[in-house]
C-alpha cells in the first residue's frame, strides 16, 4: 500500500507470468508441433507408403508376434521409468547439491546442473545406484550358463541405458534450458528430426543430404571394368609413373558399402594405396533384393575367385595381393582354403585381414543374436528373400546403444541440434540389404556352430576346406577396442593359418582402427612377436608406435614382392582387355 492508500501491486508486472508475446509464441510452437504430427500421420496413412517405421527399425519389426510381448513389456518399463524420474523432480530440496568431486565422468551428465542443482543431482545419483544394483544383481545370478549370463548382462545394460534420466526432456536440465533459450524452437526441430526418422525407418546420425556418393564421397578416379549380378569390379587410375607388378584386390564386407575405404581424399585408403604405387582394384557388392533370394556363401566365394582371375588375366600376372575386411575377410579365408585344396593357392601372393574372424568361439556380443528365437525372427523379417539393411544397422547400433542410439536421441530429438557433416556416420547409415539364405547360413554355420575351424566340416563350391592348408603370407590387423570383431577373436587367425603371419594391433575399433590415414597423426599401433603362442604373450612383447599403421603395412607388402612395372596399357582403367563400363564408384554402390 502507498501512503495514498492505493494498491501498487496492481501496476507491478509479475515476473513469473509470461508476457502476451511469449504466450503467443509458445502457442505458435504448440500449433506447429501439432501440424507436424498431423502431417506425419496423414503421410503414414497413405496406402502407398511402405516406409513407415518405429524409431529404430522398419515397420514390421514390432509387428511380429515373436517380439510383440517384448515390445509391450518394454513400453510398460519405459512408462514406469519415466514416471519414476518425473516424480523425483517434484521433491523439495532439503538436501545439498553434490560435491564437486562427485561430478559425473559420464558425458551424459556433463551439464553442470546434474551436479549443482539438488533435484537433478538426486536424480542422477539415484539412477547411478539403481543401474549399478541391476548390473551387479545380474552378474551375481546363479544357475546360468555362460551364454545365458551374457544375454542377461546385455539386456540389463541395454535397459539401464534406455532408462537414463538424460533420455527424457523433463528430467534433463540441458534440454530444459535449451528449450527455454530457443523459446521452444529446439523442441520443434527435434520433433521434425524424429518424425523424419520415423518415416524412413532409421535413426539418422547425419544429414542424409550432406553427402552424395561420387560427388563428395567415394571420389577416387577409376572405372568399373567388370560386373556380374553380384558385384562390380573397380580399377583405380594410377598416380605414379611406375607401379608394383603385383596388383591389390580389395574385398570389402557386403553388409556395408565399400567406400568406407574411400570416404574422401584425406581419409581414403584406396587413394593412399594408389599413391604408394599399387594398382588397386575394389569389389563393389550389390545390395540384395528379391532376385538374390537363393544366394548363398558359395556364390560370394565364387565371386572372389572370379575377381582374382579377372585381375590376373587383365594384367597378365600370376598372382594378386588381397585384402578381406570383416565378413569378406572370413570369406576370403574360405576362398584361400578352397584354392589350396585345389592346388591353386599361387593365385594369391598375399592376404591381409582387416578385423576378420574365422574362429567364432570368442566373437563377443553378436553371438547373442544366433539363438533359435532370433533366427525365427530373422526368417519372418526376410520373407521377401532378403533382410532389410535397417535391421542389421539396428543390431550393430544396439551393441553400443549409449553412443549410437541414445546419444543421438538426446542430441537430435530432445536438443534439436543440427546434424554434423560427418562422412563416417553417413556411411554407417548407408545400409545394404542381405540375402536371407546366406545370412541364415552364415549365422548358423559360423557364429553358432563354429564350423569353419573344424577341418573338412564345411565344403565350398564342392570342395571340403581346411584352414590349416592356407600357406599364403598373411597380415592380420585387429582393433584394440573392436566390439564387432573382438581382438581375442581376431587373434585366433594366428592359430589356424599355416603360412608366415604378421599380427598388428591397431588403436581404436572396427572402423577407426582401420581407417587411420598417416596425415591424421591419430591413434597408435603395436607390433610384437609373431611366433607368440598366445595373445597375452604377443601383448607382453609388443612395441607401441604412434600414428597410422598403413606405412607398416605397405612395407610388408613390398617385402612380399617389390618388382615394379610402368603404369601404362592395362594398368590404366579401360585401356586393357577390359573396357570401361562406367566411372567409379559405379551404380551398384548407389542402389538401395
Amino acid at each position: 500500500m502507498s501512503d495514498t492508500g492505493t494498491d501498487d501491486t496492481a501496476h507491478t508486472p509479475n515476473s513469473f507470468m509470461p508476457s502476451p508475446e511469449d504466450l503467443q509464441h509458445w502457442t505458435s510452437v504448440a500449433g506447429r508441433a501439432q501440424q507436424m504430427m498431423l502431417d506425419y500421420a496423414m503421410a503414414q496413412a497413405n496406402p502407398g507408403n511402405t516406409a513407415a517405421a518405429s524409431l529404430f527399425d522398419p515397420a514390421s519389426w514390432l509387428q511380429n508376434p515373436t517380439t510383440q510381448a517384448w515390445a509391450e513389456q518394454s513400453a510398460k518399463m519405459w512408462e514406469q521409468g519415466a514416471a519414476f524420474w518425473t516424480s523425483l523432480t517434484a521433491l523439495k530440496p532439503p538436501f545439498a547439491p553434490a560435491a564437486e568431486d562427485d561430478a559425473p565422468k559420464d558425458k551424459r551428465f556433463a551439464d553442470p546442473d546434474w551436479t549443482a542443482n539438488p533435484v537433478f543431482a538426486l536424480i542422477r545419483q539415484t539412477y547411478g545406484l539403481l543401474a549399478d544394483q541391476l548390473l551387479t544383481t545380474t552378474r551375481q545370478m546363479t544357475g546360468l550358463d555362460e551364454q545365458a549370463r551374457a544375454k542377461m548382462e546385455f539386456a540389463a545394460k541395454s535397459m539401464t541405458e534406455a532408462l537414463s534420466p538424460s533420455n527424457l526432456a523433463i528430467t534433463n536440465p540441458e534440454v530444459i534450458k535449451r528449450a527455454v533459450e530457443t523459446r521452444g524452437e529446439s523442441l520443434l526441430k527435434g520433433l521434425k528430426h524424429m518424425l523424419t526418422d520415423l518415416a524412413r525407418g532409421q535413426l539418422s546420425h547425419v544429414d542424409p543430404d550432406a553427402f552424395e556418393v561420387g560427388r563428395n564421397i567415394a571420389t577416387t578416379p577409376g572405372k568399373v571394368i567388370h560386373e556380374t549380378d553380384l558385384y562390380q569390379l573397380i580399377q583405380y587410375a594410377p598416380t605414379t609413373k611406375d607401379v608394383f607388378t603385383v596388383p591389390l584386390l580389395i574385398f570389402p564386407p557386403w553388409i556395408n558399402r565399400f567406400y568406407i575405404l574411400d570416404l574422401n581424399p584425406a581419409k581414403s585408403f584406396v587413394a593412399w594405396a594408389v599413391e604408394q604405387g599399387l594398382t588397386v582394384f575394389m569389389v563393389s557388392w550389390k545390395s540384395a533384393d528379391a532376385s538374390m533370394s537363393e544366394i548363398v556363401w558359395d556364390d560370394y566365394i565364387a565371386a572372389q575367385v572370379d575377381a582374382i582371375d579377372t585381375v590376373r588375366e587383365l594384367l597378365d600376372v600370376p598372382a594378386v595381393h588381397t585384402i578381406g575386411y570383416c565378413v569378406a575377410g572370413t570369406t576370403l579365408a574360405a576362398t584361400l582354403a578352397m584354392l589350396a585344396a585345389r592346388g591353386e593357392a599361387d593365385k594369391v601372393k598375399s592376404v591381409t585381414f582387416f578385423t576378420a574372424q574365422v574362429d567364432f568361439e570368442l566373437a563377443g556380443d553378436l553371438k547373442m543374436f544366433v539363438d533359435d528365437q532370433y533366427l525365427a525372427l530373422l526368417q519372418q523379417l526376410s520373407a521377401g528373400g532378403f533382410l532389410d539393411g535397417r535391421y542389421m544397422a539396428a543390431t550393430f547400433n544396439s551393441l553400443r546403444g549409449r553412443d549410437l542410439i541414445w546419444n543421438y536421441v538426446v542430441g537430435n530429438y530432445l536438443l534439436g541440434k543440427d546434424y554434423p557433416p560427418f562422412d563416417l556416420l553417413y556411411w554407417n547409415g548407408d545400409v545394404t540389404n542381405l540375402p536371407a539364405k546366406w545370412h541364415r547360413q552364415y549365422l548358423i554355420d559360423l557364429y553358432r556352430d563354429n564350423r569353419l575351424v573344424i577341418p573338412n566340416s564345411l565344403s565350398v563350391m564342392g570342395t571340403p576346406i581346411d584352414l590349416k592348408k592356407i600357406k599364403t603370407p598373411a597380415y592380420i590387423q585387429a582393433g584394440r577396442e573392436d566390439h564387432i570383431a573382438p581382438l581375442a577373436s581376431v587373434w585366433r587367425l594366428m592359430d589356424h593359418l599355416a603360412g608366415p603371419k604378421t599380427f598388428l594391433l591397431a588403436g581404436s575399433g572396427h572402423i577407426a582402427g582401420v581407417v587411420n590415414p598417416p596425415a591424421a597423426g591419430k591413434y597408435q599401433y603395436w607390433t610384437g612377436d609373431n611366433d607368440a603362442a598366445t595373445l597375452d604373450e604377443f601383448v607382453a612383447s609388443a612395441t607401441e608406435t604412434r600414428g597410422s599403421w598403413w606405412p607398416h603395412w605397405i612395407g610388408w607388402v613390398a617385402e612380399q614382392d617389390g618388382a615394379k612395372t610402368p603404369a601404362k596399357g592395362a594398368r590404366i582403367p579401360g585401356k586393357g582387355g577390359r573396357k570401361a563400363i562406367e566411372d567409379a564408384p559405379g551404380r551398384y554402390v548407389k542402389q538401395r
